[in-house]
């Protein structure tokens, strides 16, 4: 298990390195000039070219990318945002924990939501329940976050009043309709696929034989049927936590929460090099690490492959 750890953390070099490279080279390819866009456009071309000798605009490409690459191996520096001058840490780290708040509160209401009425359509398969289930979460995972999300505003913030419509400053309050914008989605995927998988399991012989013994229906359904069923669910699960993450650009431009996605948005409109590459580099290792940590709790779940890991 430590051995497979190590392994999985020692991959995150080079993923990281080829996100970097990726983020580099988009960015470098983007219309708009950073020294234009900190001096503003009424400055001179004498000052616009002493700023970008000062931050290596005038270099090659891949100059700058490995000066880039080395100042954040070595000292840990992720440059100055371009946009306020301050340190790209400072900016991205006070942001992190919006975005982390929005996202676990996101996935357990999707995972709250998903898993229990996932198991109870698999359940009353073709009855009205099952069909009035499988149609809204159709509908649901086909939904636009941003229609949703001015839904949402419209009917709890501008005619009932209940909720504020953005910003955090009402404290938890603020993340209700973000998190119904960003879990109700990803609740519907979990839905479908533990559906999916749970009539699967129920069809299986070991299901047939327990009933046969006389073990009680909630047992089979919960302890022999669900548990067989959860590796895809986990997998669905991790992979939404970290699509909530990164995906969460639109939710909080909406309702104008300062997380990593409107800081990303902000820092694209400006060519914030540094900031953008900070924060995707950021929200690649989360995604690594929740992927890590779901291959992990598989051994948890399944004593088969906790032995695979252990090899």
């Amino acid at each position: 298990m430590v051995k497979y750890t190590v392994k999985r953390l020692l991959l995150l070099i080079p993923i990281l390195l080829g996100v970097a490279f990726i983020i580099f080279t988009i960015m470098d390819f983007t219309p708009g000039d950073p020294a234009i866009r900190i001096l503003g456009p009424e400055s001179s071309v004498e000052a616009r070219e002493q700023l970008r000798v000062e931050l290596g605009l005038n270099q090659p490409f891949l100059i700058r990318f490995f000066e880039y690459i080395k100042d954040i191996v070595l000292n840990l520096d992720f440059g100055e945002s371009y946009r306020t001058g301050n340190p790209v840490f400072e900016d991205v780290f006070a942001r992190v924990p919006v975005s982390l708040t929005l996202a676990f509160s996101g996935m357990v209401l999707a995972t709250v939501m998903g898993l229990p009425l996932g198991v109870y359509s698999a359940v009353k398969q073709y009855s009205k329940s099952d069909s009035f289930l499988r149609v809204a979460s159709t509908v649901l995972v086909a939904m636009p976050t941003f229609w949703l999300a001015m839904l949402l505003i419209l009917v709890f913030a501008l005619y009932l009043g209940w909720l504020p419509s953005g910003g955090v400053t009402a404290g938890w309050m603020s993340y209700i309709l973000p998190t119904i914008t960003v879990g109700v989605p990803y609740g519907s995927k979990i839905l479908r696929m533990t559906r999916s998988t749970m009539l699967e399991e129920i069809r299986q012989d070991y299901v047939r034989t327990a009933r046969a013994k006389g073990v009680p229906e909630k047992v089979v359904i919960y302890k022999h049927s669900l548990q067989n069923a959860l590796l895809p669910v986990i997998t669905t699960i991790g992979t939404s936590f970290g699509a909530i993450m990164g995906g969460s650009v639109i939710a909080e431009s909406v309702f104008n929460m300062p997380g990593l996605g409107q800081l990303i948005v902000l820092s694209i409109e400006a060519k914030d090099t540094p900031c953008v590459l900070a924060c995707v580099l950021l929200l690649a290792f989360f995604f690594a690490v929740v992927m890590l940590l779901v291959d992990l709790f598989y051994a948890f779940v399944d004593p088969r492959i906790k032995a695979k890991y252990s090899k």
